[in-house]
């Protein structure tokens, strides 16, 4: 049973404060510590939310914690896990494990002979909306899948020092539909063909980056997948799946706050206001994710998402990456290392 747990967090930005409140309120979780690499703003955001706060990630390594939550900068990630899980702590990681390819295949190295827990944060797996399209898939009644359609629009861009370190629209947003459709099919993919554009801000060029992509992936089993991304759907934040079979379909994200104009005359807007953003939008499944990662720190729970998949979803955004840059379909096969 959980009870009294003891969990640290390292990052206190807005979606490491966002786990320290819900961390705070979840049934078993005792004391939450935080730390940040400003401790200045780590022990501010500590006093905001009622929570412990200590002088540097260091101390916090140290303390006899029960997890750690993983949510600073991506260049920090890969240290910080395997610090963390060399000392025996579960470890829950904000996506991506590291940067780049190598850098995940590096750690998935240095946790090979460790029994410690390790969740990365996609926190779609935890949505209700993707957990029934997945169940109504694995029972058939949607038949043979034909096609499936993602979508993550982005109502306003990020700022431009954000995107020169994302690592690109394909690994920084794309990924997390990668994920989910992996997750939802059970399938792989195995093709990319992917192409991006800039009408917005330059620097997304300048970055070497597009604002808005199209993507088309074959599935192992042929079944195709779209993906549409982009930073400037001025009408709201989007994120849906349709997944359409021989015999049905299942749509993931089509409710009243969906930001989705119809211009049919006898169509009756909901009124409701679209998303703001991701953490609007998924908040009931961060909570779930944060849940069951104290059932992996418990020992009670597998992770059900662990660093090996997070890297079968970079293998297919670094293959988009790759397929846009030459302008030709791709396989996984070529990117795998």
């Amino acid at each position: 049973m959980i009870s009294a747990l003891t969990m640290g967090l390292a990052g206190v930005g807005r979606i490491g404060t966002s786990h320290a409140e819900t961390l705070k309120h979840l049934p078993g979780v005792d004391t939450v510590v935080v730390a940040d690499a400003d401790a200045e703003r780590a022990y501010a955001a500590a006093g905001k939310l009622g929570v412990e706060a200590v002088a540097d990630i260091d101390v916090l390594l140290a303390a006899p914690l029960d997890g750690l939550i993983i949510a600073t900068a991506t260049d920090s990630h890969p240290e910080l896990i395997t610090r963390a899980v060399d000392a025996g702590i579960p470890v829950f990681c904000e996506k991506p494990v590291a940067a780049d390819i190598q850098g995940t295949l590096d750690v998935i190295t240095r946790l090979e002979n460790s029994t410690v827990p390790v969740q990365i944060g996609f926190q779609r797996r935890f949505d209700v909306g993707y957990r029934a399209a997945r169940d109504a898939i694995a029972s058939g009644s949607l038949g043979w899948l034909h096609t499936l359609r993602a979508t993550t629009l982005d109502p306003a861009p990020p700022p431009a020092e954000y995107v020169g370190r994302s690592g690109g629209l394909f690994r920084d947003c794309g990924v997390h539909d990668f994920d989910i459709i992996r997750w939802v099919t059970g399938r792989e993919v195995v093709e990319v063909y992917a192409t991006g554009a800039n009408r917005g801000e330059e620097f997304f060029a300048a970055a070497g980056d597009v604002d808005t992509a199209a993507v088309l992936l074959r599935l192992d089993d042929d079944s195709l997948a779209t993906v549409s991304l982009s930073r400037y759907n001025g009408a709201g934040y989007d994120v849906r799946l349709e997944a359409l079979g021989s015999l049905g379909n299942a749509v993931v994200g089509l409710d009243d706050r969906a930001p989705l104009t119809s211009v049919e005359p006898d169509y009756a807007p909901s009124g409701l206001p679209a998303y703001p953003g991701f953490m609007e939008r998924f908040r009931r499944a961060y909570t779930d994710e944060l849940a069951a990662f104290l059932s992996v720190a418990t020992g009670d729970l597998e992770s059900p998402c662990t660093p090996s998949d997070a890297l079968k979803a970079f293998y297919i955004a670094e293959a988009c990456e790759l397929s846009r840059r030459e302008g030709r379909p791709v396989t996984v096969a070529e990117v795998r290392h």
